[in-house]
C-alpha cells in the first residue's frame, strides 16, 4: 500500500498510519484528514463502519408492529417490528423503482407499502401484493416471482437492548466478535443482568447534535484525563485519581472507577442488578465498544450511547437510561430519576464544547496528529490505533494505491 485515495485529493499515508501504530509514548494520532474530509467520511462507512457490527437504534424505543426509518451515513435503512416483538433490518428501498418506503415511524397493521406503486411488504420483508402488474386490474404476471423481490433485509442483532448491523454481512457471528465485551458485561452485573435492564420511558432518554467528527466523542470518552477541567463536580465527588483505564480487547476499552456511590445508604435506594457483586458496589464501569458505542455500567443503571456519525464534521448522540426492573421505572422512583437524567446531560453537555474545538483543531495546519500520555491516555490511543488498523487492512485487500 503506498496510500488511500479518494476521489479528488484525500490521502492518507502508510507513514501517517504507522506513526498511530507506534508505542503510545511515540505515536501520533489519526491525521487532520481523517476528521474533515468528505471523501474519508465515505470511506470509513464502506470500510470501517459497515465491516463491522454497529449500534444504530434502541430497541425499547419500537413499539410492536411498528416501522421506524433511520439513516447510516447517508444510506435509508428501516427497522420492523412484528406482533410477536421480533426486530428486523432491512435497507429502506422498494424493490420496484428504488423508492424509499418510509419517511416517518409510525405503527403499522403488518404491511409496509409503498407509497409510489402500492408494491406491499409484510414486517419479515417479503414482497406480498404487486398492484397491476400485469396491467389494470392484474396483479400477478407469468414470470415474475415475488420471492425473488423481497426487501433486501441487513445482518442484525441485538444485545443490551440495542439494535446492532453488520452491513457487508461478513464480520464474525456477534457473540464471537463480542466475546471480550459480553464477558466484561456479565462480569460485572451477572448473567441476568441484560434481562432485569429496563428502559426508563420518562427521563430515559437524551439526543444532541455535536459539530465534530463522530471519532472524538468515542476519544473523548475513553480518557478521564480532562476530569479535572472539563468536569470540576464530577471530579469533586469521583476524582481523576480514581479512574484507570481498562483495555479488555480487540475493540473494546475504557475507563472504570472506584469511586461511584450506588445511593446504597439512603432512605430509598434504587434496586440492583441481582448479580452485581457486594464487594464491587462502588465500581462504574465506562467502556466503549468499537466503532460508535458508549456505555456505563453501575450497580443499580446502565446508559447507553449510540454515536450515530452525519458527515466529516457532525454527530449524533442518542443515550437512553436503564434501570433494575419494572419497579425501578415506577413512581416511586419517578424524582431519583429525573434527578440521574439532569446528572448526565450536565455531563454529556460539558464534553460538547471540548469536542467541537478539537474538531476546529484538526483544521489547523499546525497539529499533525499530536501525542498522548502513556498513563492516562492508554484507551484513545487503543482505539486510534483500532482506526489505523481499520484503514490499512481496508486499503490491503482492496488494493488501493
Amino acid at each position: 500500500m503506498n496510500s488511500l485515495k479518494e476521489e479528488g485529493e484525500t490521502v492518507v499515508s502508510p507513514q501517517a498510519l504507522a506513526a498511530v501504530l507506534r508505542p503510545i509514548e511515540t505515536a501520533t494520532g489519526m491525521p487532520n484528514v481523517s476528521y474533515t474530509d468528505p471523501g474519508l467520511f465515505g470511506f470509513e462507512r464502506d470500510h470501517v463502519l459497515s465491516r463491522n457490527w454497529v449500534a444504530i437504534a434502541f430497541e425499547a424505543k419500537l413499539g410492536n408492529a411498528m416501522i421506524h426509518p433511520l439513516d447510516f451515513m447517508g444510506i435509508p435503512v428501516l427497522l420492523t417490528r412484528s406482533k410477536d416483538g421480533v426486530t428486523r433490518v432491512f435497507h429502506n428501498v422498494c424493490s420496484h423503482r428504488g423508492f424509499k418506503l418510509v419517511d416517518k415511524e409510525r405503527r403499522t397493521g403488518g404491511r409496509i407499502v409503498c407509497p409510489y406503486h402500492s408494491w406491499t411488504y409484510s414486517l419479515q420483508g417479503d414482497l406480498v401484493a404487486t398492484p397491476h402488474i400485469g396491467g389494470v386490474g392484474v396483479h400477478e404476471v407469468e414470470g415474475f416471482n415475488c420471492a425473488h423481490k423481497g426487501l433486501k433485509e441487513i445482518r442484525s442483532h441485538v444485545w443490551m437492548g440495542i439494535v446492532f448491523i453488520n452491513l457487508d454481512g461478513h464480520a464474525p457471528d456477534f457473540e464471537q466478535d463480542m466475546e471480550a465485551v459480553i464477558g466484561r458485561t456479565q462480569s460485572l452485573m451477572g448473567t441476568a443482568g441484560e434481562d432485569e435492564m429496563i428502559y426508563a420511558r420518562d427521563f430515559g432518554a437524551l439526543e444532541m447534535t455535536v459539530r465534530c467528527n463522530w471519532k472524538l466523542v468515542i476519544e473523548n470518552f475513553l480518557e478521564a484525563y480532562h476530569l479535572p477541567f472539563i468536569h470540576p463536580k464530577l471530579n469533586a465527588y469521583s476524582p481523576l485519581a480514581d479512574h484507570h483505564c481498562g483495555i479488555h480487547g480487540e475493540k473494546y476499552s475504557g475507563q472504570y472507577t472506584t469511586t461511584f456511590d450506588p445511593g446504597i445508604d439512603s432512605e430509598n435506594p434504587l434496586p440492583m442488578f441481582s448479580g452485581w457483586s457486594p464487594d464491587r458496589l462502588s465500581i462504574g464501569d465506562y467502556p466503549a465498544v468499537y466503532p460508535n458505542l458508549l456505555l456505563g455500567l453501575q450497580a443499580n443503571h446502565v446508559f447507553a450511547m449510540i454515536v450515530h456519525p452525519l458527515s466529516a464534521d457532525s454527530c449524533f448522540e442518542e443515550v437512553a437510561l436503564f434501570y433494575c426492573g419494572e419497579g425501578a421505572c415506577g413512581d416511586v422512583f419517578r424524582d431519583i430519576r429525573r434527578i440521574n437524567l439532569e446528572t448526565w446531560t450536565s455531563v454529556f453537555n460539558e464534553d460538547v464544547g471540548p469536542c467541537e474545538r478539537m474538531q476546529a483543531g484538526r483544521r489547523s495546519p499546525g497539529y499533525h496528529g499530536g501525542g498522548f500520555s502513556p498513563v492516562l491516555d492508554r484507551c484513545s490511543h487503543h482505539f486510534h490505533q483500532w482506526v489505523a488498523r481499520q484503514y490499512r487492512q481496508a486499503c490491503d485487500q482492496d488494493g488501493r494505491h
